[in-house]
C-alpha cells in the first residue's frame, strides 16, 4: 500500500495548518500542465484538415459538449468550460497514475471528495440563486399524497446530502482497487519468477489495459453525475 502513501516534498506549515507540497500536489499540477500544453499545442494550428493532436482535442471537446446539451440543453454550454476542466483534470490524473512509479491523485478519498463537494456546493448555489426558496420543491416529489410527504422529503434530503459521498467514492473506490491488484499481481510476477511468472505477468498485461479504460470510464461517469447534478439544479426535473 506505500503507492499511496502521500509523501510532503516542500514542508509548509501556516498558523499551525500543514500545507505542505507533496507528491499529490506535485501530480496535480503536473496534470494542469500536460493538459493546458496538449490544448495549446493541438488547437495552435486550427487546422481545416486537423492532426492526430487537434483531432483527439477536438473529439474531448465535442463530447463534452453534446453532454452538456443532451443533459442541459443549450442554455446550459454556459456551465461548459467548468465540466470540460473536471472531466480533463480527473482523466489526466487517472491516466499519469497509470505510469509505473507514479502517484494516483484519484485513489485518495480527501482528494475526490473535495472535488464531489466542490461539485455539490456550486450546484446547490446554482439551483438557489436561479429559484430562490423555490429549490427546495427539489425534495419534494410531484404526484406524492400529502400523508407520504412525512417520509418521501426526508429520504430526499439524505440521499440529495449524501450525493458528495457516493460520488466520490465511486471514483476513489475504482481508482484504489484497480492500482491495489495490478501491485499484488506484480508482486507475483517477481515473487514466481521466469518459470511460474508468466500466467500473473498475462494478468497484469489484461488488467493493465482494463484499468486504462476504467480510467476513461471513471472521468466520464464523475462528469455525467456533475451533469445531472446541474439539471436538477436548472430545470428541477425529478
Amino acid at each position: 500500500m506505500e503507492q499511496f502513501q502521500i509523501k510532503r516534498i516542500f514542508p509548509i506549515d501556516l498558523f499551525g495548518v500543514d500545507a505542505s507540497f507533496t507528491n499529490a500536489s506535485l501530480f496535480m499540477v503536473i496534470a494542469v500542465v500536460l493538459i493546458s500544453l496538449f490544448l495549446i499545442l493541438a488547437m495552435g494550428p486550427r487546422s481545416l484538415v486537423p492532426g492526430r493532436l487537434q483531432s483527439m482535442a477536438e473529439l474531448c471537446y465535442e463530447y463534452i459538449a453534446n453532454m452538456v446539451r443532451e443533459n442541459l440543453g443549450e442554455e446550459g454550454m454556459k456551465y461548459f468550460p467548468w465540466v470540460f476542466t473536471i472531466f480533463m483534470f480527473i482523466l489526466t490524473l487517472n491516466l499519469l497514475g497509470m505510469i509505473p512509479h507514479s502517484f494516483t491523485v484519484t485513489s485518495h478519498i480527501i482528494v475526490t471528495f473535495a472535488f464531489a463537494a466542490m461539485v455539490w456546493i456550486t450546484v446547490t448555489i446554482i439551483g438557489f440563486v436561479r429559484h430562490g426558496a423555490g429549490f427546495l420543491r427539489l425534495f419534494v416529489p410531484s404526484g406524492v399524497p400529502w400523508w407520504l410527504l412525512p417520509i418521501i422529503v426526508p429520504i430526499e434530503l439524505i440521499s440529495y446530502f449524501i450525493r458528495p459521498i457516493s460520488h466520490s467514492v465511486r471514483l476513489f473506490a475504482n481508482m484504489m482497487a484497480g492500482h491495489t491488484m495490478l501491485k499484488v499481481f506484480a508482486g507475483f510476477v517477481v515473487g514466481l519468477g521466469v518459470l511460474g511468472g508468466w500466467a500473473p505477468f498475462a494478468f497484469v498485461v489484461a488488467f493493465t489495459g482494463l484499468e486504462i479504460v476504467v480510467a476513461f470510464l471513471q472521468a466520464l461517469i464523475f462528469t455525467v453525475l456533475t451533469c445531472i447534478y446541474l439539471n436538477d439544479a436548472l430545470h428541477m426535473h425529478h
